[in-house]
């Protein structure tokens, strides 16, 4: 069956079958079967007792010399009752008290590092996390954040939560920021260094710093602590990101001739209703005729695509597009006459310190990246229509992640397939509203051009 989207856009949609492409190749998801966890049987475990009588009795030549005042059917009951006593003993046993069963090594994890042992922790799952972790800062800093961001997942845990831990969390994040002071700031540029040591500064003793993150833990209050948590955790991201004024790696060669993004930038993408309606208003507010969406492009995992989708804002490429929505993404149309680069696909997998370039990952044998697609409100590249091994030229989608048609851990079917480049940080709510025959008013480039170097420029 197929759906008309616009003049160049087509929806098909197939029985779902293993990697079958239900999109036209301007945007190719490729959809597996169906994975209902609805069929799924629980594991059970059956502890069934039998007593026979023949297994009493098997040689009625032994019973001859018993006496005749011994009961024996009693003596059968009694031991069928005596066994169902045990066996309802031992299940209950079991369910208070479950005991280990050979090679099964998560029963030993604990309640509070069940949490960070789940799948659901290998992946960010919001835009703001995913870019703090991309940006390739000092080694003392990342390991400030992975000490602070264990936190997150420690508060999820209900009731009692872990506060010890979390105080050793903040306690070993201050020794390394206070060991490391040096070494912290000696990575900032010379021209930014006295911007970082006030950062640095906040990020140890002010009034959002860590230790008054280490005050709210011990007063075992959540609600301060997710605070104090979160303010230490952008001063970290602002951090890092003067630790990191460009690329930690070196372009190949053959691919210099591509517009690219040497660090973050800031998108601003302005929509308005194709039929005439209002957005919903904001907190207090009015009815809106257009609404503003905010993306933050991440040069650092992938500098060519960025660099394409930053030249196309800053050319006006994007003023007056039609948007479409389809299953879980919203589309740009495609516009073959735009002067956009079929960039290579460029995905960076979680522990490199460079993309690759026209190959997808495997989720199913571990590998992840740096920028999933399956957090709300991530935006990549469609696929060319000549090769999935190159993105569209100017085709985008605003990807709307749901956990319920995702697969093992919350991972998307489609994670790493699609070269993703920023996530939207600014007007998540009016995603919901956005319909098909939306119109993208325009689209700004507020932050990074500086960053952005044209082939003409390198």
């Amino acid at each position: 069956m197929a759906f008309p989207l616009s003049s160049s856009i087509t929806l098909s949609f197939t029985p779902p079958t293993p990697k079958r492409h239900f999109l036209s190749t301007h945007f190719a998801f490729r959809f597996s079967q169906a994975r209902s966890q609805e069929n799924v049987r629980p594991f059970q475990l059956k502890v069934q007792c039998k007593a026979s009588k023949e297994a009493f009795v098997k040689d009625k030549s032994q019973c001859r010399n018993i006496p005749t005042s011994f009961n024996l059917s009693n003596l059968i009951n009694g031991t069928m009752k005596l066994e169902n006593v045990i066996a309802v003993i031992l299940i209950l046993a079991e369910i208070t008290s479950p005991l280990p069963l050979a090679g099964w090594d998560f029963w030993s994890i604990s309640p509070a590092n069940a949490v960070l042992y789940s799948p659901e922790t290998k992946l960010p799952r919001t835009g703001e996390l995913a870019l703090r972790r991309a940006i390739p800062a000092n080694t003392n800093m990342k390991a400030i954040q992975d000490s602070l961001e264990d936190i997150s997942y420690l508060l999820r845990i209900p009731q009692r939560k872990p506060y010890g831990t979390m105080e050793g969390n903040v306690k070993k994040a201050l020794k390394i920021a206070v060991d490391g002071k040096d070494s912290i700031l000696e990575s900032i540029p010379a021209d930014l260094r006295e911007k970082g040591s006030t950062l640095y500064s906040s990020l140890v003793d002010g009034k959002g710093g860590l230790e008054a993150l280490l005050k709210s833990i011990k007063d075992q209050d959540p609600d301060r602590v997710s605070v104090g948590l979160a303010s230490s955790l952008d001063t970290v991201a602002e951090l890092e990101l003067l630790q990191a004024p460009g690329l930690s790696f070196l372009l190949p060669e053959q691919y210099l001739k591509y517009p690219r993004l040497t660090g973050r930038a800031i998108v601003e993408l302005t929509i308005e209703k194709g039929d005439g309606s209002s957005f919903s208003p904001e907190a207090g507010g009015e009815l809106r005729k257009t609404a503003t969406i905010q993306v933050v492009l991440d040069g650092y995992s992938a500098p060519l695509t960025t660099g394409n989708f930053a030249k196309l804002v800053t050319d006006g490429a994007y003023d007056g597009t039609k948007l479409s929505c389809i299953n879980q993404a919203i589309i740009s149309e495609n516009d073959t006459g735009k002067n956009g680069y079929s960039v290579p696909l460029e995905i960076m997998p979680s522990g490199q310190f460079e993309p690759l370039y026209k190959t997808t990952l495997s989720v199913q044998d571990g590998e992840l990246p740096v920028l999933p697609l399956s957090v709300y409100g991530a935006v990549a590249m469609a696929h060319s229509e000549v090769s999935e091994e190159y993105s569209s030229p100017y085709q985008f989608f605003l990807y709307l992640y749901d956990k319920r048609n995702s697969g093992l851990g919350g991972i998307s079917f489609e994670e790493g397939q699609f070269s993703v480049f920023g996530y939207i940080t600014a007007g998540r709510e009016i995603l919901p509203q956005i319909k098909t025959g939306d119109i993208i008013k325009s689209a700004k480039l507020v932050e990074g051009r500086d960053r952005l170097v044209l082939p003409s420029e390198s």
